[in-house]
């Protein structure tokens, strides 16, 4: 039988030999202590349907930019248009997370995210065929994205306040990257049944049930940080996240192993399409079983990745280098069979590495400039994943798909090498500095 996934009851700080009362338990060791609030239960929701759409408008978008063009290269362009807006608008984002409500910032991106499902699903659905209307749409949604996903992530400390805080990061960041590997296996069932248009009418569905439950959370009980309310625009607050990042080197590090892996891992939509278009001649169908089956290796992922309460950065850099190494060994599977059963363990992969990186970066970033932290990492993270569909389209389009996928998989697995020896390096300097 499997474990429980929460403790039943707070784990008691006494110690054996202590005569005095026990110290009040600490809630930040009780994974189930943020699902108490009615708040927090709200969010998560909204977190898992979010992400998952987001993801899946993303993914019904890469593969009608397939079907209009036939191009694995221009799927590869459709997915920077996604991401590389993060690289511009990211670093501003996070100063507008810092010092405006965020549950108004989440209301208005999630409104804009609606309108562009549902224009998109019009569009598709009475005929149109100008790829430039879908690349458009790449770029608003990566702008949207852009400045919602920090406000998402900061959000959760108002939500449960100080108390249980690394606990609500970590579950928040296992529910949102798990939504990032639901949504395109939806994605790719829908599109097999019924094409892109109901992708993205189901997506702006979705939508419109997380705008409902942003609406149902109570801002009577929010948290709001006396370091950050109250804060005017000023001059150099943007600078300000770039020398918090660059005055800590493991937490540069990390953010710059994501950034990486970003690139040279997270190409699924170029790879899985190309993989049921070119080499297993499944279409759709198994562009859908692709996706869904690296769903459900990314639920493990996610229920592993909520019981490791401090993974380290050894584990942060072994988990990268595994999930390069899991890429590498999918590509050269000899059968369809084989090839589907190692998409779970490179989902199982990617979940607990993008998990354990999000929730270090997080905690180690405090209150009053967490916004703009997390707007460097998510330009970092995403803004890779955009400059990795380039390079997985143009390798998959000019060497074949196998190749592609073979050579970004050693580019993760040298990336997690580089960084690993680059943290050992600070760590024995500092420990020679203190010694």
């Amino acid at each position: 039988m499997s474990p429980r996934p929460f403790p039943l009851r707070p784990q008691s700080t006494r110690s054996p030999k202590s005569t005095g009362p026990a110290p009040r338990p600490r809630s930040t060791e009780t994974w189930h202590y943020p699902l108490r609030h009615h708040n927090y239960r709200i969010f998560v929701a909204l977190s898992l349907v979010g992400s998952g759409g987001v993801w899946m408008q993303r993914l019904a978008q890469d593969w009608l930019v397939l079907q209009l063009t036939g191009s694995p290269a221009a799927v590869g362009l459709a997915v920077a248009l996604q991401f590389l807006p993060m690289l511009v608008v990211g670093p501003v984002s996070g100063v507008l997370v810092d010092l405006f409500p965020k549950r108004r910032i989440l209301l208005v991106c999630q409104a804009v995210a609606v309108l562009l499902a549902a224009g998109l699903a019009v569009w598709n659905a009475t005929g149109g065929t100008d790829v430039w209307v879908v690349y458009a749409s790449c770029i608003a949604l990566g702008i949207t994205s852009a400045i919602d996903g920090p406000a998402r992530q900061v959000f959760v400390n108002e939500v449960v306040g100080d108390a249980g805080l690394p606990a609500a990061i970590g579950l928040n960041s296992a529910i949102g990257q798990l939504g990032a590997m639901a949504g395109p296996a939806l994605a790719g069932v829908v599109i097999a049944q019924a094409g892109p248009a109901a992708a993205f009418a189901a997506n702006a569905g979705l939508g419109v049930a997380v705008l409902v439950m942003i609406v149902s959370i109570r801002p009577g009980e929010l948290h709001h940080s006396p370091e950050v309310r109250g804060q005017e625009p000023r001059r150099g607050q943007v600078l300000a996240g770039f020398r918090f990042v660059r005055a800590r080197p493991p937490l540069l590090l990390t953010m710059l192993l994501a950034g990486l892996l970003g690139a040279f891992g997270m190409n699924g939509p170029v790879v899985l399409a190309a993989f049921a278009d070119r080499v297993w001649h499944s279409g759709p169908a198994g562009f859908g079983l692709f996706n869904t089956v690296s769903a459900l290796g990314a639920l493990a992922g996610a229920l592993v990745a909520t019981r490791i309460k401090r993974f380290g950065r050894k584990g942060i850099v072994a988990s990268a280098g595994l999930f390069g190494l899991t890429q590498l060994l999918a590509a050269v599977m000899p059968t369809q069979e084989w090839f589907v059963a190692m998409l779970v363990v490179v989902g199982f992969m990617t979940l607990l590495f993008l998990t354990s990186a999000a929730t270090a970066v997080q905690l180690e970033a405090g209150a009053s400039v967490r916004g703009r932290v997390l707007a460097l990492y998510f330009p970092l993270l995403l803004g890779g994943h955009a400059l990795g569909g380039l390079l997985a389209g143009w390798l998959t389009e000019d060497f074949g798909v196998r190749t592609g996928l073979v050579v970004t998989g050693a580019l993760g697995m040298v990336s997690a090498g580089v960084i690993g020896l680059l943290l050992w390096r600070h760590s024995a300097k500092r420990t020679r500095t203190t010694g």
